[in-house]
């Protein structure tokens, strides 16, 4: 079957498309689903045009790579009546308006299962705007100055989720509270190795991250803005523009990404994400 699988590069650091694939397939190999994870390995984001899902059809495909999340950490995000998909929308669940996810970040990264992967099916996007970007973290450490990898190689770095700019600027501080009972920091590796390829990747991120580890926050900030800066030079990154039936995958071990915020407030921007669930990481600040 893979002999009808095109695999081109969306650019040069980060990203392919798939073609020839009809992901709502219930008859798809085994040997065509290992050969999409290989894909997704060597490209880290892979994106299929052009798919018809449905809620059943979308959580199924994703078992085939792994695990699924219920997202009991985020639940005003969760679909209703499916646990397991999460509305990544410019409103809850409850109809309330909210911006989520512009900064850069790693999904879970603030948790001790931090997430495998992500698959992010796009249902209505804004006529202009609402982009997604993506940024190569293995390459981010691996053009880091000699001296930065010496300092970081075995530093750990402080996630905590009530720092994200849009949740504090719109969240009240029993919502905060609430956010951090729920999600308290996590002590998380700066320099994080694939479970799968072993290959390190830079795992730091300007939504998330606070500060490095035996250092103030005022200490770490120059490092992490020089780090942030750094991992998402242009050279980088790839930036996607949704069409209504894109899915879109990527590997949030080595890869970071942010939603970008440039459209009007009342433009609908309906998603569906599963999120496939990974090994345990960090420890509890």
């Amino acid at each position: 079957m893979q002999s009808n699988i095109v695999v081109r590069k969306l650019a040069s650091a980060i990203g392919a498309e798939v073609v020839g694939v009809n992901l709502a397939d219930e008859t798809m190999s085994d040997e065509t689903v290992a050969f999409l994870r290989q894909a997704w390995l060597d490209n880290l984001v892979l994106l299929f045009r052009d798919q018809n899902l449905t809620h059943e059809q979308h959580i199924a495909f994703s078992r085939r790579l792994g695990e699924l999340e219920t997202h009991e950490a985020i639940p005003k995000f969760c679909h209703p009546d499916h646990p397991e998909i999460l509305l990544v929308t410019n409103f809850e669940n409850t109809g309330k308006k909210l911006v989520v996810g512009r900064q850069w970040h790693s999904d879970l990264s603030t948790t001790t299962r931090p997430a495998l992967g992500s698959l992010l099916y796009c249902d209505e996007a804004p006529e202009v705007g609402g982009d997604t970007m993506f940024g190569n973290m293995y390459r981010s450490w691996e053009t880091l100055p000699e001296p930065y990898k010496r300092m970081l190689v075995g530093m750990r770095a402080k996630h905590d989720m009530t720092v994200a700019r849009e949740t504090r600027a719109r969240r009240s501080a029993e919502e905060l509270a609430d956010i951090r009972r729920r999600n308290p920091p996590v002590l998380q590796p700066v320099v994080r190795y694939h479970d799968e390829t072993g290959k390190p990747a830079l795992y730091v991120a300007e939504m998330t991250t606070v500060e490095l580890e035996g250092l103030t926050e005022e200490q770490s900030r120059p490092v992490l803005e020089y780090l942030y800066k750094h991992s998402t030079e242009p050279e980088n990154t790839y930036r996607h523009r949704w069409q209504p039936g894109d899915l879109l995958m990527w590997d949030n071990r080595c890869a970071i990404h942010m939603a970008m915020g440039d459209y009007h407030d009342d433009a609908r921007r309906v998603m569906y994400r599963t999120t496939l669930r990974g090994e345990p990481s960090g420890e509890l600040a």
